[in-house]
């Protein structure tokens, strides 16, 4: 057996040189996942506050975060009542409130206008506007006709 079949063979002395860094690699993603998660509901959080910032896609990306990491997280995260009155009903159903439709498209509003304002500023170039013109007509189109509306 050559040297290279020996350090990936699966019987040895070498069978457990091949798992370790596979955990580490899997538990420093962890950490990742739940730092990014707590950023994402911190901000998200504040969201529910400042006009301009979008709640809703925060906390879903929270949410997947905590689903990545910790099936304790996850649970904690979905039994939460923030978690329940913000994005249960558009991950359960699909729908949201006027209301909650109307404040994110807001906060996306104001977010890419002031982007349009800075890039008029800076003379950025015209596909950059039109690429961002598209980003904004997306989130419009895909609140108004792929989520559907429920009463409150």
């Amino acid at each position: 057996m050559s040297g290279i079949e020996r350090d990936f063979s699966s019987t040895g002395d070498n069978a457990g040189r091949l798992t370790k860094p596979l955990r580490l690699v899997s538990r420093s993603a962890k950490y990742i996942y739940i730092a990014l998660g707590m950023l994402c509901l911190g901000i998200g959080a504040a969201g529910t506050v400042l006009p301009f910032v979008p709640t809703t896609p925060l906390l879903l990306l929270a949410a997947i975060c905590f689903g990545k990491s910790s099936q304790r997280l996850s649970k904690w995260f979905v039994s939460t009542r923030f978690y329940r009155s913000n994005i249960d009903s558009f991950v359960q159903n699909r729908a949201m409130t006027v209301k909650k439709k109307l404040k994110l498209l807001l906060s996306v509003t104001i977010v890419m206008g002031l982007s349009f304002v800075v890039m008029y500023i800076v003379n950025a170039p015209l596909a950059a506007k039109i690429v961002l013109t598209v980003i904004w007509l997306g989130h419009v189109l895909y609140f108004t006709f792929k989520v559907r509306t429920i009463r409150e």
